[in-house]
């Protein structure tokens, strides 16, 4: 969440950057965080006042005892519990007033970097860059889902009985693939520098809160009722929350974690033909990035980052571009948000696979993840960064959809030593 400290020191920008954001009534809100950060400082201080005070009346109670002016004595005492009911008044001021400014806090977005573009939606993102070729298929192309039946590769109608729509069975050399791009990905994560952890699959309310996912997507999540548990949307969920509640020291950063994991999304309201396939699931498998880094040195990481999504983009032999998402459609938590896309011959559509953000210090307040300076040994917050490296389904899409050809789907070059053969055909064993 924004800090109080920038919020009344940078007020004009704050309001500025909600309104890039389309964050309704913007000035409205900031107005209203500061009405109750105010009251909570006045509380605050007649608070002090009055514990003060009675501390130092309590003090003279024993002294009057002794000279025997018990009168006197009684009437401090008095005086003194006077002030503990007045202290226990203002307590209780004190923590509404605390947590009606993180519930106010908590609803208010990032704001964007000044590197976003202005738009409301999706129709103002910036392509930033282009790759790869795009194939030319013959007339007689087929749709991934088409490919996926004829060659037995993955049953979607099994899903539906077994879970229900979103949850498609892998068969055969489908599942070695899924397994092949999960290695490859772990393993170019790790030549990238990432220390590869493996994190559970549900996470607790606290850790929902630290990365922003509550309260803001409860909705979107699939939450164990009887023990206030949610299936994680993606594992960047559970690594960036071990570094909640850490401070860290400056020669620690940049941090770089990676992961693998299952992701689970309800995708409430999601319908038609975006969702077909393996356009849109409630259950995929997805290679996380994270990082934890200083202000000074979070956007040299970013870049990084997407360089090494690219480099994944290319060795997959996918045409691709990289879109710089505008104020509109960006995520609650970015400052600043790149998607990656890949063309899908057969639909002819540009299918996204990957967004890579900086945070900023956004999570970070919330995680109260932070980190000492080597100059001074301030303490200071953290910058966190995420992005998919990669998310299978729309990939997988791709590949088949891209590479299909009369014998069967060719394999990427750089995914055969992974998987073990070179083409997806109905001889699956």
């Amino acid at each position: 969440m924004l800090t109080l400290r920038l919020i009344n020191e940078e007020t004009d920008r704050v309001i500025r950057g909600l309104e890039k954001k389309h964050f309704k009534g913007a000035k409205e809100a900031i107005e209203k965080v500061q009405e109750v950060d105010r009251l909570r400082r006045e509380t605050q201080q007649k608070l002090d006042k009055t514990k003060q005070d009675a501390k130092l009346l309590a003090a003279q109670i024993g002294q009057l005892m002794k000279q025997g002016d018990k009168e006197q004595a009684e009437q401090v005492k008095e005086q003194v519990a006077a002030l503990k009911q007045a202290d226990k008044t203002l307590q209780e001021k004190m923590d509404a007033a605390e947590q009606e400014l993180t519930n106010l806090l908590c609803a208010i977005p990032n704001i964007p970097c000044e590197l976003v573009p202005e738009g409301a939606d999706a129709s103002a993102n910036v392509v930033v860059k282009e790759g790869g070729v795009k194939p030319q298929l013959g007339a007689d192309a087929q749709c991934h889902w088409d490919l996926c039946k004829k060659y037995n590769l993955i049953d979607f109608d099994l899903g539906v009985k077994v879970t229900g729509a979103g949850f498609p069975i892998y068969i055969g050399k489908m599942a070695r693939l899924q397994r092949a791009l999960e290695a490859f990905f772990l393993e170019e994560a790790r030549k990238s520098g990432y220390l590869e952890v493996q994190p559970p699959y549900v996470v607790n309310e606290a850790s929902g809160y630290g990365t922003g996912q509550l309260p803001d997507k409860e909705g979107q999540m699939y939450h164990v009722n009887m023990d206030n548990l949610y299936l994680i949307p993606t594992a960047e969920v559970p690594v960036t929350n071990i570094f909640r509640d850490v401070i860290l020291d400056e020669s620690e950063l940049p941090i770089k974690r990676c992961a693998y994991s299952a992701c689970f999304r309800r995708e409430a309201g999601s319908y038609g033909k975006d969702v077909r396939g393996l356009n849109r699931l409630h259950q995929f498998d997805k290679v996380e990035i994270v990082r934890i880094d200083t202000p000074q040195h979070s956007y040299e990481s970013l870049d990084e980052m997407l360089v090494h999504v690219e480099g994944l983009m290319k060795q997959l032999e996918l045409p691709y571009r990289i879109l710089r998402l505008c104020g509109g459609d960006m995520s609650f938590t970015s400052a600043i948000c790149y998607d990656f896309e890949v063309w899908s011959a057969a639909q002819e559509r540009w299918l996204e696979v990957s967004s890579v953000s900086n945070f900023e210090s956004y999570q970070a307040n919330r995680l109260k993840c932070r980190y000492r300076r080597a100059e001074d040994k301030k303490i200071e917050l953290c910058h966190t960064l995420n992005g998919s490296a990669l998310a299978l389904p729309r990939i997988v899409a791709a590949i088949i959809e891209n590479n299909q050809t009369p014998e069967g789907i060719r394999i990427p070059k750089c995914l055969v030593p992974y998987c073990g053969f070179e083409i997806l055909d109905d001889k699956n064993f």
